[in-house]
């Protein structure tokens, strides 16, 4: 799975019923996990013992690839949070329905892919010696997140959500001065889209 090597590959279920019993989870909770998921294993450990070429890094010791099988494609994302934040490990979760994929990855957020076929995969170890290495890249593949080798994970979450913000108001400034017609105020409007514009500038730099 994922073009990952042969040797990381395990097969360990991770039943529901555990999972609710072990963490406690309300009832309402349990409802909206049986809706979305019909199953979850482990598939995939990476770790030095199973990639002798990969180190431990100072904060990621192992990176675990569960498999989902959705009852539906329209899953509620908390689902996916709630056991990425139940479960004390690095996690990679492989979201599958039907013949297709998505993965999906929590760091501070959660962060998916695009659903593809299961055929395709990512190279999601890539050239990193070290498993915090590995993390940021599996992190940076299925976000999307552009960066580089001195940006930390969470300067590069941090700068995403900034300009996320900052095109939200440019968005919400812009639809107000369509539909403005007093003149003082359209100025008004066009100096502030301008200056958050030259601000949004200067984040992609």
């Amino acid at each position: 799975m994922l073009g990952l090597p042969q040797s990381t590959e395990v097969k360990r279920p991770l039943p529901k019923a555990q999972i609710y019993k072990k963490f406690d989870l309300r009832a309402s909770q349990r409802d909206l996990f049986d809706v979305d998921i019909a199953r979850m294993d482990i598939v995939n450990y990476i770790a030095p013992q199973t990639i002798p070429a990969i180190t431990e890094g100072k904060d990621v010791k192992a990176i675990f690839v569960v498999d989902v099988e959705l009852k539906k494609k329209e899953y509620n994302k908390k689902n996916i949070e709630l056991i990425a934040k139940l479960i004390p490990q690095n996690l990679i979760f492989v979201l599958r329905y039907e013949a297709s994929i998505q993965l999906v990855i929590f760091h501070t957020k959660i962060f998916s892919s695009r659903w593809v076929s299961e055929e395709k995969t990512m190279d999601l170890i890539g050239t990193n010696l070290d498993l915090d290495g590995v993390w940021k890249n599996c992190v940076s593949c299925i976000s999307g997140l552009e960066m580089d080798t001195a940006t930390t994970l969470d300067d590069a979450i941090k700068l995403c959500e900034q300009r996320d913000k900052l095109q939200k108001q440019i968005d919400s400034l812009q639809k107000r001065l369509r539909n403005c017609s007093q003149n003082r105020q359209q100025l008004e409007l066009f100096h502030q889209i301008k200056s958050l514009k030259k601000e949004l500038s200067q984040l992609e730099k």
